[in-house]
């Protein structure tokens, strides 16, 4: 830490002075305009953005014949997330054919990512989305519609044996899978610009929160899929009418004890999140049951049966997990 003491100039104001290596670093002349920015914890930001505009970030790849093309689309996905504003994908030759295929199935997985410029030797991605025009509200509240009905359609899917709609869970993954990348990349791109953060109302000790809720419920999606991938497998067998209807009691409680783990993140509500930890532990045993009455059928069955049951059992987990992030950050404010 640089110590610096506090000086008074003209009898009524304080002044302090700036290391010059951070001057020098950021360019900043005689009469240029710096931003002071006060924290909550009673800290002063002070920062050579004064106009507020979101910091452009280019980050440059080589590739060649032999890249490693899994490793390729990994890292893409990997800048998009650490924030990078323009991605420059270039080879000395010409680029190789794969480019050109991973770069169009890393566009359509982000959200915002579009080829602005192509030739035979170099591409260049640009991210035409501006972070503060998505809260991160609305993002999290779409993402718990989003794979609410992916459980209820998954098992409306096994009870009905319609195999399309099971399809349509699964294919439904991604665009939950999106919005988790799209929050984890404002999740960086606002623990690295303070501006950013005043802009979309979010204190710099809760991005983590958001962005852990986002994760679990990636999560709840990811089972809802498990489902409907076990819809798939059972194909034409259908599991007897008692043991659907009791998955479709036990999943309709699950949805409800999410919905209300995702309220309680909304509202900071400490007593409901209390109680929804409570109500996922007892709904445990209600998954049991469905478990040891799987037992009693054929193999084939009985192990798809248990493979939903421990699904719709995640989901009451990750509410628990939603909730006890609540008591935890809210509990920490009120500190």
């Amino acid at each position: 830490m640089d110590i610096r003491k506090i000086q008074m100039s003209g009898g009524s104001s304080y002044i302090v002075s700036l290391p010059k290596k951070w001057i020098t670093r950021n360019k900043i002349a005689k009469n240029d305009p710096v931003g002071l920015i006060e924290q909550d914890d009673g800290t002063i930001l002070i920062t050579p953005n004064t106009t507020g505009e979101q910091i452009q970030k280019v980050w440059n790849y080589e590739v060649s014949a032999i890249t490693d093309q899994t490793l390729f689309l990994r890292s893409l996905i990997g800048a998009y997330f650490a924030g990078y504003t323009t991605m420059r994908i270039w080879a000395h030759g010409r680029l190789p054919a794969f480019a050109s295929e991973k770069i169009r199935e890393f566009t359509n997985m982000a959200i915002g990512q579009e080829v602005v410029d192509e030739t035979e030797t170099e591409i260049v991605i640009k991210d035409l989305l501006n972070p503060a025009e998505m809260p991160l509200e609305n993002t999290i509240s779409r993402m718990s519609v989003i794979v609410q009905k992916m459980h209820e359609d998954a098992v409306r899917a096994l009870k009905n044996r319609d195999l399309e709609l099971a399809q349509s869970v699964i294919s439904r993954d991604n665009d939950v899978d999106r919005l988790h990348w799209l929050i984890g990349r404002q999740t960086n791109l606002i623990l690295g610009d303070i501006n950013l953060a005043r802009k979309m109302n979010v204190p710099l000790d809760g991005i983590m929160n958001y962005f852990l809720v986002s994760r679990i419920i990636e999560r709840v999606g990811d089972h809802a899929s498990r489902i409907a991938h076990n819809v798939v497998k059972l194909g034409e067998c259908e599991p007897p009418e008692e043991i659907l209807d009791m998955i479709g009691r036990v999943n309709e409680e699950s949805i409800v004890i999410f919905k209300s783990s995702i309220k309680s993140f909304f509202d900071h509500d400490l007593k409901e999140a209390n109680d929804i930890i409570n109500d996922s532990l007892i709904f445990e045993d209600k998954c049991s049951g469905i478990n040891k009455l799987a037992i009693n059928y054929q193999a084939h069955i009985a192990i798809s049966i248990v493979s939903i049951s421990d699904s719709m059992r995640r989901v009451g987990d990750y509410s628990a997990d939603i909730c006890e992030n609540v008591i935890n950050y809210v509990t920490g404010k009120q500190g």
